[in-house]
C-alpha cells in the first residue's frame, strides 16, 4: 500500500501486514507502529486524533502523546 513518507513526504510503501513502512527515496524504514508514534509526535493533528483514542472519559482529558509511548 503506498502512503507518504513523514520523512522526505513521497511515496513510501506499507508492508501488506502493516507491519513495515519504508521509503526508498529517503531510505526511511521503520515498523508501522514505530511510524504511528513518529507521525503522531511530528504532526499536531494526528496527535489531536491519537489522543480521542486514550480513554477519555467524560470531565478527564483525552492523554497525551506519552500515554503512546508505553
Amino acid at each position: 500500500m503506498k502512503i507518504k513518507c513523514p520523512k522526505c513526504k513521497e511515496t513510501a510503501e506499507l508492508t501488506p501486514d502493516f507491519s513495515f513502512v519504508t521509503c526508498t527515496k529517503c531510505d526511511f524504514d521503520m515498523t508501522y507502529g514505530e511510524y504511528v508514534k513518529f507521525v503522531a509526535h511530528n504532526d499536531l493533528a494526528y496527535a489531536d486524533i491519537l489522543g480521542d483514542y486514550t480513554g477519555s472519559t467524560e470531565g478527564e482529558t483525552a492523554g497525551s502523546l506519552d500515554d503512546w509511548d508505553d
